[in-house]
């Protein structure tokens, strides 16, 4: 296994775990808005494989109000 599999595996595990617990009513909005950020940036760079080859985040469409 790759040296950031794990962690990519469990950092993703972990936001999808964050929204599914921000969709409760009881969810605490503050700890949600603290923990969202940071768990987000904390992402390593994806494993080798999880997009396709020559692909770039920052090509696609754009969307209304964006400027290029």
């Amino acid at each position: 296994m790759c040296p950031h599999c794990e962690d990519f595996a469990r950092t993703v595990l972990m936001l999808g775990q964050l929204a599914l617990y921000a969709d409760m009513t009881s969810a605490d909005q503050d700890f949600i808005d603290a923990i969202g950020p940071s768990l987000a940036v904390s992402l390593p760079e994806p494993p080798p494989g999880v997009f396709p080859p020559g692909y770039d985040p920052n090509e696609g469409p754009e969307y209304p109000g964006q400027e290029r």
